[in-house]
């Protein structure tokens, strides 16, 4: 069992780190908002530390789940130079490729590890312990990182070097906005052609259409109910990621700049906070038969 600390309690960091504890790991934690860092150690236990820098002291691995880049550099620095020699710093928010390269590069200076290991199975899969990990960085850190990381990933795979984790978590986005906005348009046809919804996804759910997406989210989507799971602003975050990526490498992502302007209509009508697959309701509503 290691000594761990992990930085950032949301929706996300939260169970994770509660699995942390759980699987016999000692735990400290931090978080920006103090009372929910006392939140946590009221139901796993625990220690609080009172900053990045404490929570890393003496931590064999630390883990950092917060928003976006700026708050990764924020937690890091601190984190770095409290970390013994030789731990590993192990970030789990969805960040830019470059900050992962530039962060290992500064750890590795300050003879430390780091790897970019985003995930992805929403809050469900954190709850339920079934994240999937997507890990850059080297392979030496990566194999004495994974037996605990195992604690919540039902998959975890090093896919490359610093940085290659990001941009699996990029292709894993692009993969869902396209999925999201095809199964939005489809149901939006069924309507509008006066099928059974329920039968219509019975029928094509168990041949090649189907999907997580589909599986889970198509009554919810008819319903129009989108208060729960990855909100549309994390996901235009994440899309705004990957078409600064493609500035760089040259690829043509017409359909996932396309569907970031259809989030960005959800935004305007206060739907920032809603499920991704709210896309369906920037559609004309339309009943399906029963």
């Amino acid at each position: 069992m290691a000594r761990v600390a992990f930085l950032g309690l949301g929706v996300m960091g939260f169970p994770m780190a509660g699995h942390l504890k759980a699987s016999g790991h000692a735990v400290t934690v931090f978080n920006r908002s103090p009372a929910r860092a006392e939140a946590w150690a009221a139901k796993h236990g625990g220690r609080v530390a009172k900053s990045a820098g404490e929570a890393a002291e003496d931590a064999e691995f630390v883990f950092a789940c917060v928003g976006a880049d700026a708050d990764v550099e924020a937690v890091f620095a601190p984190a770095l130079e409290a970390m013994p020699a030789n731990a590993v710093f192990v970030d789990h928010t969805t960040a830019s490729a470059r900050l992962a390269r530039r962060l290992h590069d500064a750890a590795q200076t300050a003879g430390k590890h780091f790897v970019d290991a985003p995930v992805s199975g929403g809050q469900a899969g954190a709850e339920n312990g079934k994240l999937t990990v997507m890990v850059g960085g080297d392979a030496e850190a990566f194999a004495r990182a994974e037996p605990v990381i195992r604690a919540y990933g039902a998959s975890v795979v090093h896919i490359g070097p610093a940085g290659s984790g990001q941009l699996a978590k990029m292709v894993n986005q692009i993969c869902i906005a396209g999925v999201v906005q095809g199964l939005a348009e489809g149901l939006h046809f069924a309507a509008a052609a006066g099928l059974d919804a329920e039968k219509t996804i019975a029928a094509i759910s168990k041949g090649a259409a189907q999907s997580w997406q589909m599986e889970n989210r198509w009554r919810s989507m008819t319903e129009g109910r989108f208060d729960f799971g990855f909100a549309v602003d994390w996901m235009r975050k994440d899309l705004g990621l990957v078409l600064d990526e493609a500035k760089v490498n040259g690829a043509e992502l017409a359909l996932a700049r396309l569907v970031d302007g259809f989030y960005a209509e959800l935004q305007q009508m206060g739907g920032g906070r809603w499920d991704t697959s709210s896309l369906i309701a920037r559609l004309p509503k339309r009943e399906t038969g029963s």
